[in-house]
């Protein structure tokens, strides 16, 4: 039987996190349908996969935990933290311009 290394295990909470994060800002915020839905839960998962690592160093360092907790529970926590916090700065955003968006693909002013 194989171990799984560090990075695995590392790689495998930020993907927890990352989707983990955008199923909570699903929920908090309600999708229009299922096509924002879609774009949220893509744009909120590689939101925490890419910034989960530099976001869990930057929260515990912010909370005094980063000797208390591990690696893994940071990055954990890092990317559920990016992949939420993506939504709530889209989102709003999507809606704002929505309407806009709909007036001028009809043509009107």
């Amino acid at each position: 039987m194989t171990e799984m290394t560090d990075a695995a295990w590392l790689w495998l909470a930020r993907a927890a996190g990352a989707v983990a994060g955008s199923a909570i800002s699903l929920a908090y915020m309600l999708p229009d349908g299922r096509r924002e839905a879609g774009i949220r839960f893509g744009v909120g998962v590689a939101s925490g996969l890419v910034f989960g690592g530099a976001a869990g160093l930057k929260l515990a360092a912010e909370l005094g935990i980063e000797g208390a907790i591990g690696p893994f529970e940071a990055m954990l926590m890092g990317s559920a933290a990016a992949s939420l916090c993506a939504w709530w700065a889209l989102g709003p955003i999507m809606r704002l311009f929505r309407p806009n968006a709909d007036k001028w693909s009809n043509g009107h002013e």
